[in-house]
């Protein structure tokens, strides 16, 4: 019996494992989303033939990617923008469509040789692009274990993406609306933190950000007495 593991902290990300699981029933499809249930002894269990990972800002060990074959999705065009936060970075650079690489993990971050690349629109919020996403990677999924694909090292010119801190979604150094709404959008997803300003006494957190016609944004709004 096959078994395959989706690594992920991300909770849209189990949707994924339903639709693999709904399309192979032959296999085992395991979802791992903490840190601490993703470890050697836990993989010895289950004997994974691969670890796909959609979504993970953790390091993962040597003594697992050296022993079981890990593959992880990155938002970029690598080697373009290899690093942390790849949609907020990439949004923010005024890209609107990006490709998914899914490399093999090695030690140096985001450098491993590539099995496929495939086409991502930046359309929406971080949460539909996050959700559209699936379907795109459950494709590539299913390519790489059903083609049995090699990966190939990367070629190109490389850049690097600096990962995003809470202090960044302020909004308040911002000078064009559409910067807002960039803003607004590419943070709004379960686990990160909102486009925000503050005053001295409150904190104004949006989310569902819509650009007008006449250059205006309608959002929510969350205030929060700090």
């Amino acid at each position: 019996m096959c078994n395959y593991i989706i690594l992920s902290s991300k909770i849209w990300n189990k949707d994924l494992v339903d639709q693999l699981k709904e399309y192979d029933y032959e296999c085992n499809w395991h979802f791992i989303s903490k840190k601490e249930e993703f470890n050697i002894e836990v993989l010895e269990k289950i004997k994974p033939n691969k670890i796909f990972i959609p979504h993970w800002s953790h390091i993962i060990p040597e003594n697992i990617f050296a022993y079981y074959e890990c593959i992880v999705f990155h938002m970029t065009d690598l080697p373009y923008g290899r690093g942390g936060s790849p949609l907020q970075n990439l949004i923010v650079d005024g890209v609107e469509s990006t490709k998914i690489s899914a490399i093999k993990v090695i030690k140096e971050l985001d450098a491993g040789p590539i099995y496929l690349k495939n086409n991502l629109s930046l359309y929406g919020t971080a949460e539909e692009i996050f959700i559209r996403a699936n379907s795109v990677i459950f494709n590539m999924i299913n390519k790489i274990k059903n083609e049995k694909l090699k990966p190939k090292e990367q070629k190109g010119e490389i850049s690097l993406f600096k990962r995003r801190t809470p202090s960044m979604s302020s909004i308040e150094e911002l000078n064009e609306i559409e910067e807002v709404f960039n803003h607004i959008r590419m943070l709004d997803a379960d686990g990160y933190p909102q486009a925000y300003f503050e005053t001295d006494k409150f904190k104004f957190e949006f989310t569902r950000g819509s650009l007008k016609a006449d250059k205006s944004i309608i959002a929510d709004v969350r205030i929060t007495k700090k």
